[in-house]
């Protein structure tokens, strides 16, 4: 009895810890639309999607370098040897995380911005999709219901975005794609979080991006790196912060919760970034705002009490 006690105590304890570390992560990744806004005064949509991949690639990869060298009876065995599908994986994280912020940016030449953010808001979806078509998971109602309910407050917040807004078809159709292949992403990454640490995961991406990105922003834009210390401090917060804080805490998060949570959680995001942009540039909120905020959480708060919220495995 003592024993089962002490057991479920602990579980909690992990639970809490493990939601949390989720909590920073979600925090961390909103602060990139503040880091983003900086950048593109002086860079372009690419090559500060470039220089936040790049920076997180030399200052996470040298750090890692250097632990296995310190280190290396740790990472040898864990690590080694990789199979087949441990490298087609690897790859596929770099080539289609990259291919989702590309369609996201060749979507915003032919759409609104309230649009595109409205059908990425379609991604939990999908990795549910992909999740059961592809690895036969199961979905209880308790999560399909709170599923539905922070979809829908998420469309909702959308919608207030659209009032006098046409969106064409086109560019709808690359922002759908983009939330098609964020959910692969995902679902790529719970695969791997069994195998590789989410350093190694995300440099990767971040090393496959960097050089898939670089003729692309050279040919587009014409500017790689920035020239003013603001604009540096800006794609070095979307290096260090929004991805080698946030995103790499959301790959930790994959082997506690279930890709298809991650992405629910995720639709958060935009609110918190409306309440940084508050805090930092002074801009409105409204009540709709919070209205959105509160139907996402209680459908979030509805989804992490269902045994789908649990990675398995």
């Amino acid at each position: 009895m003592i024993h089962l006690k002490l057991a479920s105590q602990n579980n909690s304890r992990v639970n809490l810890i493990s939601f949390l570390t989720l909590v920073i992560a979600l925090i961390s990744i909103s602060f990139a639309p503040i880091f983003i806004r900086i950048s593109e005064v002086e860079l372009g949509a690419n090559g500060t999607v470039f220089n936040r991949l790049f920076i997180f690639f030399v200052v996470f990869g040298l750090a890692q370098t250097i632990r296995q060298r310190c280190y290396p009876s740790e990472t040898i065995s864990i690590e080694s040897p990789l199979t087949t599908k441990n490298w087609l994986l690897l790859l596929l994280v770099g080539i289609v995380s990259i291919t989702s912020l590309g369609l996201w940016a060749i979507s915003l030449e032919y759409t609104s911005v309230a649009n595109c953010m409205l059908l990425n808001n379609m991604t939990p979806i999908f990795t549910s999709i992909g999740a059961w078509l592809c690895f036969r998971k199961h979905f209880d109602t308790k999560f399909i219901l709170g599923m539905i309910l922070a979809v829908s407050g998420a469309i909702f917040l959308g919608l207030e975005d659209l009032q006098g807004m046409n969106g064409h078809l086109i560019g709808d159709l690359y922002a759908l794609l983009s939330a098609v292949f964020l959910g692969i992403y995902f679902l790529i990454v719970e695969q791997l979080r069994s195998r590789f640490s989410a350093t190694t995961i995300l440099l990767w991406r971040c090393g496959i991006g960097s050089i898939l990105l670089v003729p692309f922003v050279l040919l587009t834009e014409g500017k790689l790196f920035p020239t003013t210390w603001q604009t540096w401090l800006a794609v070095i917060g979307l290096g260090l912060i929004s991805e080698g804080l946030g995103q790499r805490l959301l790959a930790n998060s994959l082997d506690k919760f279930s890709s298809s949570f991650i992405t629910m959680f995720l639709l958060l995001e935009p609110i918190v970034s409306a309440m940084l942009a508050w805090f930092i540039f002074a801009e409105s909120l409204n009540s709709i705002t919070g209205l959105g905020f509160v139907i996402i959480l209680t459908g979030i708060y509805l989804a992490q009490s269902s045994h789908s919220a649990i990675h398995e495995g």
